[in-house]
């Protein structure tokens, strides 16, 4: 990868600044799928609720990691911030602009600001256009004509993210999966965005590359100031890119903090049960006992009552059943540590501590929550 690419400068592009106020703020953001039978007559019988009152923030120059288990609505959370998706319910606000149910010539103004680096690299990209017409056109769209030419600047945006500038005459097709998700980087970079939502950016790449690409987009966040909501399965990868971690589980966010704070001192038993199946390095950490839930993700059809962790957490108990945690502080917990849980992990206690998880323990579901998670235990 060529180091010799000079990016284009912005203000303030000096790394994330949280004193102002935040460029994204999401607000109780809902998201449910409807579902129809009945015959005759088709009618609504349900929801599948993918988002269920997300509650996030982002400032200017800040990366915040999304991480949790495939289908607790990372990516359909993405989809509803660049207003891919219409929200059901909550409020998006953009640089202090309520955007949740903005028409499209409200928006106009405000899309070359947010891009998205989309998860499946072979379906996001136009296999009948070139790569140079592919990034070039976010800069036809939107009027915009860089110093030197379209066309340079597309080869620039080439080079920067490691392909052959000589490649802008070719197509999808001719390009692997790893160089293709880098050309959907270089599509993001087009317009120079205060806000890129990336959904799982070095998931397709080989892991010889991932350093790179994870390198590059650190180095366009510290050098213009773009701020990142960065979604991914590998927690290895969001410590190392995310200032702040933001933990879903089931649509719902139930811990956020600092990634130093949240890494070595979780309080949200779903998060330390994340954080204890990555592999470790050390032979002796390896050693150590897994936290391994019973049963199965709930459905989101009919997600349990009250906390919706309860039916797969060993410290689970009555009040876990009727009452939803709120996220908040809690004590011990450092500034701006929020959880979501009654009876949260002992924030003296070490990651790395030994802990067996007895399903015996679990508090016992109503019969609507064991339908709903195969009634296993």
């Amino acid at each position: 990868m060529s180091e010799n690419v000079t990016l284009p400068q912005q203000q303030n592009a000096k790394g994330p600044e949280r004193a102002g106020e935040p460029l994204l703020t999401v607000e109780g953001l809902q998201k449910h799928f409807p579902i129809y039978g009945g015959f005759p007559f088709r009618r609504q019988v349900g929801a599948v609720k993918a988002v269920d009152g997300v509650d996030l923030t982002v400032y200017p120059g800040e990366a915040l990691g999304l991480v949790g288990e495939s289908g607790c609505g990372k990516s359909t959370t993405g989809r509803l911030v660049t207003r891919l998706l219409e929200p059901t319910g909550g409020k998006i606000t953009y640089a202090g602009q309520d955007i949740t149910h903005a028409s499209r010539k409200q928006l106009a103004p405000i899309r070359s600001e947010i891009q998205m680096i989309f998860q499946d690299p072979f379906s996001s990209l136009n296999p009948r256009q070139t790569v140079g017409t592919i990034i070039k056109s976010p800069m036809e769209v939107n009027g915009i004509n860089p110093a030197g030419g379209r066309e340079n600047r597309v080869r620039e945006l080439l080079e920067t993210v490691g392909l052959n500038p000589e490649h802008y005459n070719r197509f999808p097709h001719e390009f692997s999966g790893g160089q293709r998700q880098r050309i959907g980087v270089a599509r993001a970079l087009a317009l120079e965005p205060k806000l890129i939502i990336a959904d799982e950016p070095v998931s397709a790449l080989d892991v010889s590359i991932q350093a790179q690409v994870v390198n590059l987009l650190q180095k366009v966040q510290d050098e213009l100031g773009i701020a990142f909501l960065f979604i991914a399965h590998d927690l290895a990868v969001v410590r190392h890119f995310s200032q702040r971690v933001a933990v879903m589980y089931l649509g719902k966010v139930v811990e956020v903090a600092d990634r130093n704070s949240l890494y070595t001192r979780p309080r949200h038993p779903y998060t330390h049960a994340l954080l204890s199946a990555v592999p470790e390095a050390d032979v002796d950490a390896a050693k150590k006992e897994r936290i391994r839930l019973s049963g199965d993700v709930p459905s989101p059809i009919m997600p349990p009552s009250g906390c919706r962790f309860r039916t797969r957490c060993w410290k689970a108990q009555d009040k876990c059943a009727t009452e939803e945690p709120p996220l908040v502080q809690l004590s011990g917990s450092d500034e701006g540590h929020l959880t979501a849980c009654h009876f949260p992990e002992d924030p003296t206690r070490p990651r790395t501590e030994d802990v067996v998880m007895d399903p015996a323990l679990a508090a016992p579901a109503d019969k609507a929550d064991d339908d709903s998670a195969d009634g296993k235990k």
